[in-house]
């Protein structure tokens, strides 16, 4: 798979696929069913050459991608605004990552608990040792499928706006506006039982930008 709009911003190295995939939270996981294409947002966990996803049992999605169906899992970091002397060339610093493929229903129960673990570990670091892990009958309803990353490609965008020559002496503020993810300070549940100290939460959810520059 290679991109082919503005092909110089794309990255098929694996190392700079997983560190972007690591970074990110949510996935849109695209497919067809009964002949109309969905797109759900959903939270994923990158394990080794695989991507997990993970719902109930009884989900839509997750039964129809267990049925073998051509997969599209994107995912997206947006790092900054970039603004422009002409509109035309306004855009964003990015990082993206497209996986296509079939995805396979995980049945072992060890690497149900594993992936369960990947999900706690991307929410929270260190948080899977501080909860109650799951039963049986709650790894019964949950069904988890892995999409393999053999076909996975990344797009991303980093620097200033790149701009017409004639257009550098315009009297325009340009540059680029800084965005990242970040976590606020934490709130208790109300029906929280003891007086407990709230978990440390990383300021910053995704990773520092990386890769190439351009327009």
């Amino acid at each position: 798979m290679r991109v082919k709009r503005v092909p110089e911003r794309g990255a098929y190295d694996r190392g700079q696929v997983d560190a972007i995939l690591d970074a990110g939270l949510v996935c849109h996981l695209g497919f067809v069913h009964d002949g109309h294409p969905i797109v759900i947002p959903t939270l994923y966990a990158r394990v080794g050459d695989g991507v997990y996803v993970h719902g109930s049992s009884a989900s839509r999605m997750l039964r129809t991608l267990q049925g073998g169906v051509d997969a599209c899992l994107t995912v997206t970091i947006v790092d900054g605004l970039v603004l422009a002397r002409s509109i035309f060339h306004h855009s964003v610093n990015y990082r993206s990552v497209v996986v296509l493929g079939r995805a396979s229903e995980v049945t072992d129960p060890d690497e149900k608990v594993g992936a369960l673990e990947a999900f706690g570990e991307r929410i929270l670091p260190g948080w899977w040792a501080e909860v109650r892990p799951p039963t049986r009958l709650e790894l019964k309803a949950t069904s988890i499928l892995r999409l393999p990353l053999d076909e996975a490609s990344a797009k991303l965008r980093t620097g200033p706006p790149t701009d017409d020559e004639e257009d550098y002496d315009l009297p325009v503020w340009a540059g680029v506006i800084p965005l990242a993810l970040r976590a606020g300070e934490p709130q208790p549940d109300p029906r929280l039982a003891f007086d407990l100290p709230a978990p440390r939460v990383p300021p910053r959810y995704d990773g520092s930008p990386c890769g190439q520059t351009g327009q």
